[in-house]
């Protein structure tokens, strides 16, 4: 279970990384819409693990290993915008959100468009 302490510090971590892949991203990925869906922080504040949300999804696994690349400049980046609350920004670990994907695939079974996968 999250402390307060936690989930405060992954709300802060989710707004300022949006910020950034929204200035950031207009630039590297034309078309592509980015989106921090998730990010959950260890105890000790050490490590976050980002959820990231991409639309279209053809995409979406190069994007996330081009930032899994990036890591360290998006660390620095992050780090300037929260010196003030934090002595050390935790390591980032990005990770595809496929939640959308799942949730499409849901609604097309549902809808009959699918095979049934239960007989």
């Amino acid at each position: 279970m999250e402390s307060i302490r936690q989930k405060k510090i992954a709300k802060l971590l989710q707004q300022d990384l949006a910020e950034i892949f929204q200035q950031e991203a207009k630039a590297l990925f034309k078309g592509v819409l980015l989106s921090v869906s998730k990010v959950r922080v260890t105890p000790d504040l050490s490590d976050a693990k980002v959820y990231i949300s991409v639309f279209p999804t053809k995409d979406s696994k190069e994007i996330i290993e081009f930032m899994k690349s990036k890591t360290s400049e998006i660390r620095y980046q992050l780090s300037q915008r929260i010196k003030d609350q934090l002595r050390k920004t935790p390591e980032l670990h990005f990770y595809l959100d496929d939640s959308i994907d799942y949730e499409e695939n849901i609604d097309r079974l549902l809808k009959g468009g699918g095979e049934n996968p239960i007989k």
